[in-house]
């Protein structure tokens, strides 16, 4: 029998590579509209409920994971169902901006879809090589998530600004990171887990583009 696991890759033709883009871009799409219906399905559950979901969205993502290189077809059942169970965790916090501030949900959108756009597009057209900049950002990003806690427990003036303004930065580097490695992986598969990282980009940037326009409510 022969291994596939030490199969090399045939890079991707011009044709394949608009294919995978297409298809990667297309689930996001997808899981976002699923996570929008959990959030509506979900809008009036309680933080306790949330928290389940949001841990059982952690474990379809581990799955997703694993599932990769098995089944595309299972890979992809497992974002679908991610997005939703994502959807139904968050969905208090979204129906909680929904009520009091409406507008800044729609600013929020409207200032997502351009920031995922530009950076994005600078990832995909950029030729440096931004894995090194991607692990520091990881590290970026649990200093921030340690600083948001922080944050849960001690009162900091300027703390939700700070908080929001550093995970943009962060962000929109880990965008631009993903967004490369969509043009360059040479296995068509991958993109599930690549639409997976992506709409956590997205979610990340809006959640964080939420609170500065309700002004850190």
């Amino acid at each position: 029998m022969t291994s596939t696991t030490a199969t090399v890759p045939v890079p991707l033709r011009r044709a394949e590579a608009g294919r995978l883009f297409g298809q990667t871009m297309g689930l996001v799409a997808l899981t976002a509209g699923l996570f929008a219906l959990g959030a509506y399905i979900g809008r009036d559950l309680s933080g306790g409920w949330a928290i389940c979901w949001f841990l059982v969205s952690f474990a379809v993502l581990l799955g997703m994971n694993a599932a990769a290189q098995r089944s595309e077809q299972l890979a992809v059942g497992l974002l679908f169902g991610f997005g939703l169970l994502l959807g139904l965790a968050v969905a208090p916090t979204v129906g909680y901006y929904v009520d009091a501030d409406p507008r800044a949900v729609w600013l929020a959108g409207g200032a997502t879809a351009l920031f995922v756009a530009g950076f994005g597009a600078a990832g995909y057209a950029t030729r440096r090589d931004l894995s090194a900049l991607a692990r520091s950002l990881f590290w970026a990003l649990v200093g921030l998530i340690v600083f948001g806690i922080v944050l849960v427990f001690v009162e900091i003036p300027g703390g939700a600004l700070i908080y929001a303004v550093a995970g943009l930065v962060i962000f929109a580097g880990l965008t631009m990171f993903d967004f490369q490695r969509l043009r360059r992986t040479q296995d068509i598969r991958t993109a599930p887990l690549l639409a997976a990282s992506i709409f956590l980009d997205v979610l990340n940037v809006f959640l964080l583009f939420l609170s500065l326009f309700s002004r850190g409510e």
